[in-house]
Parts: C-alpha cells; structure tokens; sequence
C-alpha cells in the first residue's frame, strides 16, 4: 500500500478530532464532509463569526484563533489552515498561540512528496526540508530541520529516516562557504541525533540513485538511499518540490509545520479537497506525540 492510500486508515485508528477555521470555503466544507464520512477524524468545522472569547487568540482574531485556543486548551487534537490565510498568517497563529516545543529554536516545514519507483523499491515518500519557512538557513538552523524533519517523518511515515544534506558538491568535490555551511549542519545533526544515518555534503543524484552513489560516494551509509533531504536554502527546496511535482507527478503534502508545541498544519491555497483530506490525516498523526 502507497503511503497516501494508508493515510487515512492510520489516522482513523486514531480517532483524532481536528479543526478546520476556513469552513466557508467550499474545498474545506467538502474535506470535511469526507473525513467525517470515512471516519478518518471528528472534523470540527469554524466559519467566520466563529470567534468565542473564551478560546480565541488575540494575535489572530477570527476563526483561526478559535481553532488554534481550541488547540491549545485541548478540546481538538490538531489543526488544518492555509486554504483561505498565508502560510505567513498560519505560521503567526502558530507562534504566538502555541509556541515551540520545549528545546526547540526554528519552525520549519516538510513537504512529503511521493514518487513513482525510481530506484528499483516501488513507489516511496521522500521528505524535502524546508521547503516553507526559513530563507537562508545558518548550520544550527540546519541541524535544527533536520532534527525535526526526522521526528516528524517518524511520526508520520513510520519509517526509519536517512538524512543527506545536499549541496553542489558530493563530499569535498567542490567548495565555498555555502558547502562549509552544509558540513557545519551536518556536523551539528550528528551531534544532536548519532543514532540516525546521515551523510553530506551530497548532490542530489549522489543522495537518491545507487548507481551514482557507488561512483562518487561509495562509503557513504545514506547516499543513493536518503530518504530525508535536508536542503541548504529555501529557494533551492522550494524549487525542487515544484518540480517533482509538476514534472514527475509526485504527490505533495505540505508544508507540514515542524516544530510548534501542537499540529498545526498548513495548505497550499491552491490545495484541493483530496489535499485536504490527508494533510488532515498527516496531522492526527503528528497528535500521536502528545499522548
């Protein structure tokens, strides 16, 4: 089974209740109305004038402030916006409702992108990070992604992540303080996380396809099978995710946020229903960590 066809399954174990603040907008209504018929969660749906006192957040008045007081409060296990707000705005309900898990200093965001078999193991789920939030990361930022694309992949993949850092240079072919930048993450990640494979700086064909890995990084314990690619900047990420989109077909979820106290989840405004539907089953999963 795919990892999009198991999403809902997964999640509807769970029996998670999550809220949606952009209830007006017909895609959500019709999500909704799918989760709740499958069962996948207990959609709780907020339209405008939903703004009880007593739950909404100040720094975001309107029905993602109820949604997010919900979430705090726990009267709902997650939260799903970005259809109708920014990511901006749904990353500025997030921070000042909920904050950061303790120990962590960078929200950042996945997308998980699932491909059709291009390395001989049928259809996978690749983890591209970050593709959402952090412009330019620094290498504590990196480390700091990656750590948390970790966690959150294992939450809601159920794998065991392999982590390349890429770059333009497979380990030390070429330099320049934006490869220094990548090793310095690694290093960092190493540090926080021994018990995870990793390896960089990698190109992106040295960390997915065997056949070059065996040619330019033979040694390496990740290259030619990452599973988590941790990208040095924003724009190549973001970049990167469209592509495989657009050009290969692949399935993309996200950005899914990292690092907030609660799930709290983000749309692409362009999303459809079906998007939806699993961004909210990805986000029952992340709910597994607060039990």
């Amino acid at each position: 089974m795919t990892f999009t066809a198991g999403l809902e399954a997964r999640a509807r174990r769970l029996g998670r209740s999550i809220a949606f603040p952009e209830g007006d907008d017909p895609r959500v209504a019709e999500a909704a109305a799918i989760l709740a018929r499958r069962g996948v969660v207990r959609p709780v749906v907020l339209e405008a004038g939903d703004t009880a006192a007593d739950a909404a957040d100040a720094e975001a008045p309107g029905p993602l402030g109820r949604a997010v007081g919900m979430l705090r409060s726990g009267e709902v296990d997650g939260v799903v916006a970005g259809a109708v707000h920014t990511t901006a705005e749904v990353i500025r309900a997030g921070l000042k409702g909920l904050g950061l898990r303790p120990g962590v200093r960078t929200l950042s965001s996945s997308f998980f992108m699932e491909v059709d078999d291009f390395r001989g193991a049928g259809p996978e789920v690749l983890s591209f990070t970050d593709a959402g939030v952090v412009p330019e990361p620094r290498p504590r930022q990196l480390a700091a992604i990656a750590s948390e694309a970790v966690r959150v992949r294992r939450l809601v993949v159920g794998d065991e992540p392999r982590v390349a850092f890429l770059s333009y240079s497979t380990l030390g072919s070429a330099g320049g303080r934006p490869v220094e930048q990548v090793r310095e993450g690694l290093r960092r990640f190493r540090e926080a996380c021994p018990d995870v494979a990793a390896d960089g700086e990698l190109q992106g064909d040295a960390a997915l396809i065997p056949e070059v890995a065996r040619v330019k990084a033979p040694l390496s314990p990740v290259a030619g099978n990452a599973n988590v690619l941790v990208f040095p900047g924003l724009d190549a990420a973001n970049i990167a995710y469209k592509l495989v989109q657009r050009l290969a077909g692949a399935v993309a979820l996200g950005p899914i946020l990292q690092g907030l106290s609660a799930p709290l989840n983000d749309l692409s405004r362009g999303a459809s229903a079906t998007d939806i539907v699993r961004v909210a089953a990805i986000t029952a999963l992340m709910s597994s960590s607060r039990d």
